[in-house]
């Protein structure tokens, strides 16, 4: 891989994160709040990229430049007298005065052969290994994976803990909006004490165990979709015959006491009393940070 397919990959991997980063798709795979480091790197590569190919360009302007020679040399002799030879101007090599000569047997030939030996030797040439490093720029690029689903939150223990602050008071009104993590946290380590009475709407997407049960769920990053977590609440009551994995739903219903543990990690997941379920369009960031900062 020489200079300029390097600076290549370079300019198309930088457009490639700059692409991600000013649309919604880089929210797949990092938090929100990185998008302006996301931004100074996709604009450093292309910088990067651009001055790669700028300096390569000046280095083989100046390499053209050194091997046109112009103007006469005028050498001067003094062995007693005032001699003057002017040098061609136009010549591979110039005379050099006082050179020894050449032993006797051994010609320019010779010499160019050994130059050439020389340069064979000298020469470098890049591993074909480092093509490589097109590969992540191919996914990035072709394969736009979706944000982590179902499959991944089953195979996940369940991240509700216990927050130390409490609970803020809830709005009036028989019927509330709640974060699916607010609702489980409530639930499970408040014993719904906030919640009696009330029809709740909670988002989520929809998760199924190897039994079937229903679940609704939001993951949650603390840098990027390497370290999600899931929280999850189970879905009682009223539950539609026909439901499909990964598909996003709005679960309206009141708290219950019911509960299970995660079999991953023996974490708690709280249940929802579901009186009505109608599917939602996915929101614009998949991923729930409000319970992590």
């Amino acid at each position: 891989m020489n200079r300029q397919a390097q600076a290549a990959v370079l300019f198309l991997t930088g457009g490639a994160i700059l692409h991600a980063a000013l649309t919604d798709l880089y929210l797949r795979y990092v938090k929100a709040g990185l998008q302006p480091l996301l931004v100074a790197a996709g604009v450093v590569l292309i910088a990067t990229a651009v001055a790669t190919v700028w300096y390569e360009r000046q280095a083989a302007r100046m390499s053209g430049g050194d091997g046109d020679g112009g103007g006469g040399q005028v050498v001067r002799v003094s062995a007693g007298d005032d001699i003057a030879t002017e040098a061609a101007a136009h010549t591979d090599a110039p005379a050099q005065v006082g050179a020894p000569a050449a032993p006797h047997g051994q010609t320019d030939t010779d010499t160019d052969t050994d130059t050439d030996a020389d340069a064979d030797t000298h020469a470098h040439h890049e591993p074909r290994i480092s093509w490589l490093l097109v590969l992540p720029l191919l996914a990035l690029i072709l394969v736009a994976p979706p944000a982590l689903g179902s499959y991944s939150a089953m195979r996940t223990g369940t991240a509700l803990q216990k927050q130390p602050w409490g609970f803020a008071d809830l709005p009036a009104g028989d019927t509330i909006r709640l974060n699916l993590v607010d609702y489980a946290g409530r639930a499970a380590y408040d014993n719904g004490r906030s919640l009696d009475h009330r029809h709740i709407k909670i988002a989520g997407l929809l998760a199924l165990d190897r039994d079937g049960t229903p679940y609704l769920v939001r993951m949650a990053l603390s840098c990027c979709a390497a370290d999600a977590q899931p929280v999850k609440i189970g879905l009682a009551g009223r539950i539609p015959p026909v439901l499909r994995p990964d598909s996003w739903l709005e679960a309206t219903g009141t708290y219950t006491a019911k509960q299970t543990k995660d079999p991953v990690n023996e974490g708690i997941i709280p249940f929802l009393d579901v009186t009505e379920v109608k599917p939602v369009k996915a929101p614009r960031d998949p991923y729930d940070e409000s319970w992590n900062g």
